[in-house]
């Protein structure tokens, strides 16, 4: 089992449970008890540890190597997925999916980050940095769901969009420039859901919607813990004090009024069980989808402009 930092007593003390039960089994005795004062031990240990979380360990949960991506909620949320590759202009980036599917009978367009879960589809997926391709892709599919009157539901959980010197050749800051242009003029319902870490222009490209949620343990900043620390102090080591300092969990967004709803996760983190999470973003799916669909392609963008330009503040000079 995989564990972090400060999880590492709960991780322990489970493995003690386990090796508890399966001695049980084997060697034919009744350890019960003390199987279930472990049981009571580590509930009350998973209530003092997952209710004081810093944002440090949000971060850590953010990126954890099991933690669900895109394509591990498709099944428990859509049907009929198909999905569509290419950008009909360079290539197809495996970076982020996209495709047409049914949430609950509605077709939509579902677009999201993709990255690995081993060293080998990492590489695949570039370790879900888009290269510009991949974001000329999901404005293919945005457009596409603009003319067939499909809402648009975007998965965001990437580092950042890929830096490299051919991402740059092949026009990397024109085409995240161009996604946040014409996400907002769509005339459809766009809801974002930030699923792991949404890290800089990378995860704004798909960021621009009416509605924009949060799993409990994300994060979305403009630049890791690791590269503001590098910033401010020379040091990337300050990470864990960057991210007190940067507020980019779902609590500091929700509060500065950055995201709208904040989606619970299992204790532990949604790698704990992602179908109990799809649950959990199903409801939130729901809600949204229910609101939006009743207004007008006018108040759609009209919404999503309001909602973007009173982000920050605004000083008379």
């Amino acid at each position: 089992m995989v564990g972090l930092d400060f999880d590492k007593p709960i991780i322990e003390l489970k493995d003690k449970i386990k090796e508890l039960n399966e001695f049980s089994i084997k060697a034919n005795v009744d350890l019960s008890a003390e199987i279930e004062k472990l049981e009571s031990r580590l509930a009350k240990l998973q209530k003092e540890i997952y209710d004081n979380m810093k944002p440090w360990d949000r971060v850590q949960i953010a990126r954890h190597p099991n933690r669900p991506t895109t394509l591990d909620y498709i099944p428990y949320l859509f049907t009929d997925f198909f999905e569509v590759h290419g950008d009909r202009t360079f290539g197809d980036d495996e970076a982020i999916v996209g495709g047409i599917a049914k949430f609950k009978g509605l077709p939509v367009t579902v677009i999201g980050h993709q990255r690995g879960k081993d060293t080998k589809e990492n590489i695949r997926r570039n370790f879900g940095m888009p290269h510009p391709e991949g974001y000329r892709k999901a404005l293919r599919l945005m457009k596409q769901a603009d003319k067939f009157k499909r809402p648009i539901i975007c998965f965001i959980d990437t580092k950042g969009a890929y830096p490299g010197k051919a991402a740059e050749e092949r026009g990397q800051s024109e085409a995240i420039a161009k996604n946040l242009f014409e996400m907002a003029t769509l005339k459809v319902p766009i809801i974002c859901i930030v699923i792991g870490e949404g890290g800089s222009g990378g995860a704004l490209a798909l960021g621009v919607g009416n509605y924009i949620h949060m799993l409990e343990n994300s994060t979305f900043s403009v630049i890791s813990p690791e590269g503001a620390a590098s910033i401010l102090w020379k040091d990337a080591n300050q990470a864990k004090q960057a991210a007190e300092k940067m507020k980019i969990t779902a609590p500091d967004l929700k509060e500065l009024g950055i995201i709208d709803e904040i989606i619970p996760e299992v204790k532990g983190g949604a790698h704990h069980n992602v179908q109990e999470q799809a649950e959990e973003i199903e409801q939130i799916l729901l809600q949204s989808l229910k609101t939006l669909r009743n207004k007008s392609e006018e108040e759609l963008v009209g919404e999503r402009y309001i909602k973007f330009k009173n982000m920050g503040a605004y000083l008379n000079v």
